[in-house]
């Protein structure tokens, strides 16, 4: 049974989403301000967090950016703040998607549901072969998806889901242009509809993870109008 942690100020809003998901078969725990969501997580990870960004005392994105530094557990935003701006800054801070509210109950459950598969997928990739044959190695990228790491030059990258998702993607064929409307199949199920600033939000900080551990790391180049690529050093 997944379970999810849903953090919402506006108590009616949360109970009724949360009433639906139990339906559906989640475990739901339900808080309303960022303190108590925040202790909660520093006890025990869920397998996703659902977040308003405007909470009382500690906010939705402290809360994310603290989550951040210790866990690259799925993070969807679900908010009533309609603002180019923070949907942009909520995905370079980490989180995997971005609803506005209000919108359909049905499909922001079919975009958690694609949160929960993608990670999934992402354990099961090649489970069928060994430990060692499951690791890619591209360069100096080494991304072992049985265990969700991600190494460059040697040093570990810690990348959210989605973000392991793209650079795999990008990575399986050195050379090979991906277009924004592929990743996004990658990285959202086909109900789901995101615009190109999504991607490229993700890939900007895809590219600043990896300039943490080498200020030199141009391995994902942009093609401006067409799409992403991964040059194999």
């Amino acid at each position: 049974m997944p379970r999810i942690i849903l953090v919402d100020d506006d108590r009616s809003h949360m109970m009724s989403f949360s009433m639906m998901l139990e339906a559906e078969g989640f475990e739901v725990e339900c808080y309303c301000d960022g303190h108590s969501a925040w202790e909660a997580l520093s006890k025990s990870l869920p397998d996703i967090l659902l977040l308003e960004t405007k909470l009382p005392g500690l906010d939705g994105m402290d809360v994310l950016q603290r989550l951040r530094h210790v866990s690259t557990i799925p993070v969807m935003f679900c908010t009533t703040k309609d603002d180019e701006i923070d949907e942009v800054l909520g995905l370079r801070m980490g989180a995997d998607d971005y609803v506005k509210k209000p919108c359909s109950p049905r499909v922001l459950l079919e975009r958690i549901r694609a949160l929960l598969r993608r990670g999934e997928l992402l354990g099961e990739d090649q489970a069928s072969e060994g430990d060692d044959r499951s690791i890619m190695v591209r360069g100096h990228l080494s991304m072992d998806p049985m265990r969700h790491g991600v190494t460059w030059r040697g040093l570990a990258v810690a990348l959210t889901v989605t973000e392991f998702a793209l650079l795999k993607t990008l990575a399986v064929r050195p050379g090979f242009v991906k277009s924004r409307d592929q990743l996004m199949d990658v990285a959202y199920d086909d109900q789901v509809y995101v615009d190109d600033r999504t991607i490229d939000s993700h890939i900007k900080r895809l590219r600043k993870k990896m300039r943490r551990v080498d200020g030199n790391f141009d391995a994902i180049e942009t093609l401006y109008g067409i799409g992403y690529r991964y040059n194999e050093a």
